[in-house]
C-alpha cells in the first residue's frame, strides 16, 4: 500500500510542473538580424558591400573563406510558443550585389541599378 501511495504521489507532483509551466512568463528571444520588407525593397543590383551593409546592417553569418556571400538570418523564439524565421542570402561578385534569395519578396525594382 505504502508503493502505491508513494508512486500515486510521485506521479501528482510530476504531472504538476507541466501545469505550471503555463503559468510562468517566458520571454521573446530573437536572434539574429531583424529585417523588415521595407528594407529589403531599398535593395539594388550592383551596390557595394558598404551600400548593402549601410542598408541591411552587417549579416549575421560571415563566411572567412567566401566573403561573397551574406547570409542575414533571423530567429524569434517566442515564450508564448509562436516562433518563426526569416533568412536572406546577398551575393557579390567583384565586391557588387548580383543577387538576392530569401523569405522577403524579391525588391520590385531589384534589377535596376542606382544609377539609373
Amino acid at each position: 500500500m505504502k508503493k502505491l501511495i508513494i508512486a500515486g504521489s510521485l506521479m501528482l507532483i510530476l504531472s504538476g510542473c507541466s501545469v505550471y509551466n503555463k503559468l510562468v512568463y517566458q520571454i521573446d528571444v530573437p536572434q539574429g538580424n531583424y529585417l523588415e520588407q521595407r528594407d529589403i525593397d531599398r535593395l539594388r543590383v550592383g551596390m557595394t558591400k558598404e551600400q548593402v551593409d549601410f542598408v541591411l546592417g552587417a549579416p549575421v553569418a560571415e563566411n572567412p573563406f567566401r566573403d561573397d556571400i551574406w547570409y542575414y538570418i533571423f530567429d524569434m523564439n517566442a515564450g508564448s510558443g509562436e516562433s518563426y524565421s526569416r533568412s536572406v542570402v546577398l551575393r557579390f561578385e567583384d565586391d557588387r550585389l548580383i543577387s538576392y534569395e530569401g523569405d522577403f519578396d524579391r525588391p520590385e525594382n531589384f534589377d535596376t541599378p542606382l544609377d539609373q
